[in-house]
């Protein structure tokens, strides 16, 4: 039965990779995406560093995910000397990220869900215990890893209503599905509810709290955020509006709110921080367009000697600040008085706004949060952020908070507080992996 049922999912895989393999094609020449890990993911060759030692596989999708690993592998790494960590990814930016902040470690795709690419990766890795990170449930993945007697532990895991709509269609295989893993951490009591609902073993729920929460930074003298002033020649008395995890048009919206500002505001300071690689070099077009100097991060970095100069000249006209490399926006909020989360004012759902938060920058975001609805409302009910509509209200949002240090201050502690009272998930997942490799 698990063999038919397996080789019925792999018909089904096939046909949607054949529907949407034009739209793949199509992405991969205009935009650069995909063209990354299809040995890994169509096959399932994977390789370890070091085949000898005890193994711990860790799955994170895409750069969220990632990022968010970086305080459980720490954790992991502490608890598990002589384990050898691997890292899977689904995406380009994701492993690019993932190489970035895990050099000691094996960074590799992920397979797809397919029989023969997950039964051969899961050969090639041999892993002691697999973490898949918030809800990554690939039905032949799970149920050959089960039927390989290898543990899984569901990691940070976290289920929107969206999500859990659809699920619900989805009763008995949820059920099998759920019942393979030997421990769910879910970030809260709501998540863990919809689980056992959909057939999770009630014992292997457990509330572990959001991990994302352990990984923010609070100290706005940290290293690399002093470093990202020095270089964007940010000084003490500018004030730094960021506009990070951007969507179109949400960077035209923060333009204008900055060009109308600054005539009353002179040293306020505009940091752009699109969301999406692709569209770095679309956002410093726009820049340019609306007859803005801007400064990009990324030549910087690239920059010689003999061309400090001339970078100097333009910070000189204020320019736009635009973040486009991979990884540094965590660091970056550490600069921002006032911080606009993106993806709040189109259809994405919402971004991680923790990291602002965390480093006490009054906090705005449009309505459509529901990717992270638990901590938007959390950070309301603290009076530690404000829902803006639209891009008039940015604006005027901004200007208040401008006008009012005190309450910009205010809301910044308050936001800074609530994220300490949230940490410790880390600690607490770690113990129940840790539980389990010991049963081994």
């Amino acid at each position: 039965m698990p063999f038919v049922f397996g080789w019925l999912l792999n018909g089904i895989y096939v046909l949607i990779l054949a529907a949407v393999s034009p739209v793949v094609a199509y992405r991969r020449l205009t935009k650069g995406k995909y063209r990354h890990g299809w040995r890994e993911k169509l096959t399932g060759r994977l390789t370890r560093q070091q085949p000898g030692k005890p193994c711990i596989w860790f799955h994170a999708v895409s750069v969220g995910e990632v990022l968010q690993l970086q305080k459980v592998v720490e954790e992991t790494e502490s608890r598990f000397p002589a384990a050898e960590i691997v890292i899977t990814v689904t995406t380009d930016t994701g492993y690019d990220v993932a190489r970035s902040k895990y050099p000691r470690q094996t960074v590799t795709y992920f397979p797809l869900d397919f029989s023969w690419a997950v039964d051969r990766a899961l050969v090639a890795i041999r892993p002691d215990l697999v973490g898949l990170v918030e809800l990554e449930l690939w039905p032949n993945f799970i149920l050959t890893a089960r039927r390989r007697g290898i543990p899984l532990a569901l990691i940070n895991g976290r289920m929107g209503a969206k999500s859990f709509r659809g699920y619900c269609r989805l009763k008995p295989l949820m059920r099998r599905l759920l019942s393979c893993f030997e421990v769910l951490s879910v970030q809260n009591e709501t998540y863990a509810d919809r689980l056992r609902t959909l057939g999770a073993p009630a014992d292997r729920v457990i509330v572990t709290g959001n991990i994302k929460f352990d990984r923010v930074e609070s100290n706005r003298q940290n290293p690399k955020t002093i470093e990202l002033r020095t270089s964007f020649k940010l000084t003490e008395s500018e004030q730094v509006f960021i506009a990070g995890s951007t969507q179109d048009p949400e960077e035209s919206y923060a333009i204008d709110a900055w060009l109308k500002l600054r005539s009353e505001f002179p040293q306020l300071r505009l940091v752009l921080v699109p969301r999406h690689k692709e569209r770095f070099d679309e956002v410093a077009a726009l820049i340019r367009q609306r007859g803005c100097a801007l400064l990009r991060r990324s030549e910087q970095i690239a920059t010689t000697s003999a061309s400090v100069s001339a970078s100097t000249n333009e910070a000189a006209e204020c320019p736009v600040i635009l973040l486009d490399t991979l990884g540094e926006l965590a660091a970056c909020w550490g600069l921002a008085e006032i911080a606009f989360v993106g993806g709040s004012l189109t259809n994405r759902g919402g971004q991680n706004m923790i990291e602002p938060a965390g480093y006490g920058a009054a906090v705005l975001f449009g309505p459509n949060t529901w990717n992270f609805k638990d901590v938007a409302e959390a950070l309301l009910s603290q009076h530690a952020a404000k829902v803006i509509d639209g891009p008039d209200q940015l604006r005027e949002a901004v200007r208040e908070l401008l006008i009012s240090p005190e309450e910009r201050q205010r809301m910044g502690a308050a936001a800074r507080a609530f994220v300490a009272t949230q940490q410790g998930a880390t600690r607490r997942t770690v113990d129940l992996m840790a539980k389990i490799v010991s049963r081994e």
